[in-house]
């Protein structure tokens, strides 16, 4: 159930005409597993996947397609999140918590503590533009990790190809507060004075720009405050300027679901949805989890992330890995990860189109290289080629 007020009706979204039944008329709509034939179970409202099915149900196209119908679906108008249970195997997370782990004790020794949103400074560990960080310190980590094709799965599914990967690490140490209620980047980073600035169908169209993940590198059990959601909230038009409003945090601290993860989970929203990031009451977990912002080609990320720099560094690890066997999709999961896979802004008069209405992609110049097992230096030198083109003088 979607709410529509007569501001959403007439152009325009407005604070005041917020109010919490509509909130709650929306709330009362239910997740039925028989509507989501390819879940394992409804916990909470909750859509939980067994990724270990999954995987195989999605490894044949046509399958795949409609795995992902379902899942955005699920995303759009069902609950607005799904878990993937079991979606990291053990190997490749646990190295990629390693690395983190020794940035985030540099981080220390250098005084740099990152800040957070939505939360009090200090409560936690952050590492921004971990997928950059972790490209450059340790590639074949990085292959590994961003080979696994549930994050490709769930992406392509509801923003289709050429998107964009970035990541946040976040560790809740014990004892740290968690977040207030809010809903995510664009208009979730923006004042309730400024969505209101913004016609009713942008604030429609926020939630389509990006899909919102989180990796589970440790086991979570509830006390240690894994993420707090209101299921179907994603539908509700006023939730960018009501949750800052006392009556909305209010109902969320009393009503919010929260559900245990197991290191290797993966949970995926709408970023619409009205969430918090849970207060960590345990004495002996770090509550570790990469924060996926998954961005559509037509959109922009938060961070400014250099592409070239990753790719630079991954492509030895990457052509290890294909002539070791990784299968192309793992391969082109990859690529999608770590190269930028949108032809636009460019300068047209010399990165002209080629066999269509746009020019190649850093990621076509990539699948490229690899598939000629092209050295890094010659990928080097067409990557600074590609850009210098692409600049505007």
């Amino acid at each position: 159930m979607t709410i529509t007020s007569t501001s959403s009706r007439t152009g325009w979204i407005r604070p005041e005409d917020a109010r919490l039944p509509d909130l709650l008329a929306v709330l009362s709509d239910r997740t039925e597993l028989a509507d989501y034939p390819h879940a394992a179970r409804v916990e909470r409202e909750v859509l939980v996947y067994d990724w270990s099915t999954l995987r195989h149900t999605s490894a044949d196209d046509a399958r795949r397609a409609d795995v992902q119908a379902e899942l955005a679906r699920a995303l759009s108008d069902g609950p607005g999140i799904v878990v993937l249970a079991g979606a990291f195997d053990a190997a490749p997370l646990d190295r990629a918590t390693a690395v983190f782990e020794r940035m985030i004790a540099e981080q220390r020794a250098s005084g740099t503590a990152a800040g957070d949103h939505f939360a009090k400074p200090g409560a936690n560990d952050r590492i921004w533009n971990a997928l950059e960080k972790l490209a450059v310190a340790d590639p074949e980590a990085f292959v590994d990790y961003y080979a696994n094709d549930a994050v490709a799965l769930v992406a392509q599914a509801w923003l289709g190809p050429g998107y964009q990967v970035t990541s946040q690490l976040n560790v809740v140490n014990p004892g740290g507060a968690g977040q207030t209620v809010h809903r995510d980047y664009h208009l979730g980073f923006q004042s309730a004075e400024m969505c209101a600035s913004y016609p009713a169908h942008v604030h429609a169209l926020s939630q389509a720009l990006t899909l919102q993940g989180a990796v589970a590198h440790v086991d979570m059990p509830v006390e240690s405050g894994p993420t707090l959601y209101l299921p179907h909230s994603q539908k509700y038009t006023h939730g960018y300027v009501a949750y800052q409003r006392p009556e909305f945090q209010h109902y969320f601290v009393a009503h919010h679901v929260q559900l245990p993860l197991s290191a290797g989970d993966a949970v995926f929203f709408n970023p619409a949805l009205l969430h918090a990031a849970g207060t960590n009451h345990t004495t002996d977990v770090r509550r570790m989890a990469n924060l996926l912002q998954v961005s559509s080609a037509f959109g922009r990320a938060m961070e400014t992330v250099d592409r070239a720099r990753v790719v630079a560094a991954v492509h030895p690890a990457l052509l290890a890995a294909r002539a070791a066997g990784m299968p192309p999709r793992d391969v082109a999961n990859v690529i999608a990860a770590s190269a930028e896979g949108y032809a636009f802004p460019t300068n047209l008069d010399r990165d002209q189109p080629v066999d269509g209405l746009s020019p190649r992609t850093q990621a076509d110049l990539v699948a490229d290289a690899l598939a000629a097992e092209v050295p890094p230096a010659e990928l080097h030198a067409a990557l600074v080629q590609q850009q210098s083109a692409r600049d505007s003088h």
